[in-house]
């Protein structure tokens, strides 16, 4: 009798990879033409062809362009690093307050060059566009959530001057890491992205520290 042949178990790696290599090349594609040509000239269509797929893989994948822009910010907020700055920046709240701010400010520097211009195209944008106001809304609304997370893990350490509350902490770190304040400094005034960080670093502290 011959033995019955195993079936052979299906491997997705390859298929997965595949899928992660065609999702970064997308967004690649989304953020060079949407920062170099703006929102509104940028088509589905483009960024399909740009990126060798078809446009439906771009709308299953991803959705409308307001969906790719949330998705290029969320991207953005990871941040270089081998891991997510979000994990980096919880990581230093088992710090002290001085280091915790000196942590923030390296991530702001890092983070800020990805996440801002996004965020101020997908402003100047949202005004004409009402489906990408709610997405940049509600991004804008988890970083001020996020701003008052850190807020509350700042004071938790005794890192808020007398006086200061959570709410009035949470409000500075919202306006300090906006992209506003970024244009201002970075895009305009033409600061490095190294005098931004310092400048991120020294307001927290003249303005929260004891």
């Amino acid at each position: 009798m011959t033995r019955p042949v195993k079936p052979r178990r299906y491997d997705a790696t390859a298929r997965r990879a595949q899928a992660a290599a065609r999702r970064r090349r997308v967004l690649d594609v989304a953020e060079r033409l949407m920062l170099r040509d703006g929102y509104d000239a940028t088509t589905v269509a483009a960024v399909a062809e740009g990126a060798d797929v078809s446009p439906e893989t771009v709308y299953k994948s991803f959705g409308a362009k307001p969906d790719l822009v949330r998705a290029l910010v969320r991207r953005g907020l990871e941040g270089a690093g081998p891991e997510p700055a979000e994990t980096r920046s919880d990581r230093l709240r088992a710090t002290d307050p001085t280091s915790l701010v000196e942590g923030w400010s390296r991530l702001a520097q890092e983070v800020a060059p990805q996440v801002a211009p996004l965020l101020l195209l997908a402003r100047a944008a949202s005004v004409a566009d009402p489906r990408l106001r709610q997405e940049y809304d509600e991004l804008e609304a988890v970083r001020l959530d996020r701003m008052r997370d850190n807020a509350t893990a700042l004071s938790a350490l005794g890192g808020l001057r007398e006086g200061i509350t959570v709410d009035e902490a949470g409000d500075v770190l919202f306006a300090v890491s906006s992209p506003e304040m970024y244009e201002v400094l970075v895009l305009r005034q033409r600061w490095s992205a190294e005098r931004y960080g310092r400048f991120v670093r020294d307001t927290l502290t003249y303005a929260l520290l004891p």
